[in-house]
């Protein structure tokens, strides 16, 4: 076991030795947690060509906890850390549930803060998203008008492929990426049936550049990160290390069996009082004592009602603004309005 200082609380003061990631967002000081294990031999790739280390994006992974409401430094729980390092371990994506605001996409931009894996990709889902389009775009019409520009012009093909989050993490790189696909409930029902061929094999083609592997066998194509290039070969990527996958779900749907057999399984639970007054000092300093009767009154609001962390925020921002009277029916019916159940939205 190794011991933390009081700046990194760990668990009961104390992190398990096989924990890589601690939960608290903080950049790893020591080797140890950086450099991750070997993965179990059935989840080993050896893809190339070798791709350059993404570049260091803690500042802007910082904002983005920030932003989500999560900045403040925090304790994993035991189950927390422990699936989340298990993944880490076996290569496996994790599949996080909870409620809107419990702090499920958090958890990948803490990974990739953590162990200093650079920028988190990120994939949101929708009803309209394509396999295809987590994996690549090709713009053919964009290589028509540069084929018919005129005489002496010889477009190259990749010049019109971008990878997208799923396709830039399965790329050679010599560490993973954290890929964060985020509500994975809203998608088409077909879509997590054709994750399963890529999380299994680490690899997927793109035709286009398949076509054209005689006379390029090499390209350079765009990925997510922005102004980034990459070099495919023969029309194939392939990972070297499977990125660590962080897929979110707001419980809306249920998932095939074959899906979850290939994933871990995570429940976050609502933050406790602690967590949230932390997050109100960190996002509003200067907050009279965390405003614990906010903070109250919306811990106890009635079990069927989902509601974010930034509900909380809104209504703390403005009490401290002094632009209202904090009092009668207009206040109570502003604050309810605020407050408006995210579960009746769904």
């Amino acid at each position: 076991m190794t011991t933390v200082t009081p700046e990194t609380p760990g668990l009961d003061g104390q992190w398990p030795n096989w924990w890589h990631y601690h939960g608290d967002g903080i950049p790893a000081a020591e080797e140890s947690r950086t450099a991750l294990p070997d993965p179990p031999p059935w989840r080993a790739f050896h893809g190339e060509p070798v791709q350059p280390p993404p570049g260091d994006d803690g500042e802007e992974i910082g904002r983005k906890l920030g932003r989500a409401n999560v900045s403040p430094p925090r304790r994993a729980g035991q189950r927390e850390g422990d699936m989340v390092n298990a993944a880490i371990r076996l290569r496996r994506p994790l599949l996080v549930t909870g409620r809107p605001g419990s702090g499920k996409s958090a958890i990948a931009f803490r990974v990739a803060r953590e162990l200093k894996l650079g920028r988190v990709l990120e994939w949101p889902i929708t009803s309209r998203t394509t396999l295809r389009s987590g994996l690549y775009e090709y713009d053919a019409i964009g290589r028509a008008q540069a084929v018919t520009a005129g005489p002496g012009t010889d477009p190259r093909t990749g010049d019109f492929v971008r990878l997208g989050a799923l396709g830039t993490g399965l790329l050679a790189y010599e560490r993973p990426r954290v890929l964060l696909v985020d509500e994975l409930d809203k998608s088409d029902i077909d879509l997590p049936n054709d994750l399963l061929h890529i999380f299994e094999n680490g690899q997927f083609t793109i035709p286009e550049l398949v076509r054209v592997s005689r006379r390029e066998e090499q390209v350079s194509v765009y990925t997510d990160d922005p102004g980034g290039v990459a070099t495919v070969r023969d029309g194939r990527v392939r990972c070297r290390a499977f990125p660590i996958v962080v897929i979110t779900s707001n419980g809306e749907r249920e998932f095939p069996p074959a899906f979850l057999r290939r994933c871990l399984r995570l429940d976050l639970q609502m933050p406790s009082a602690e967590d949230l007054a932390a997050m109100v000092r960190a996002q509003l300093p200067g907050t009279a004592e965390g405003r614990s009767d906010l903070i109250n009154d919306f811990l106890n609001r009635p079990a069927h009602d989902a509601l974010a962390r930034d509900q909380l925020l809104n209504a703390v921002y403005l009490t401290d603004s002094g632009a209202y009277a904090q009092e009668g029916e207009a206040w109570q019916r502003l604050i309810t309005d605020i407050w408006h159940s995210l579960s009746q939205e769904r």
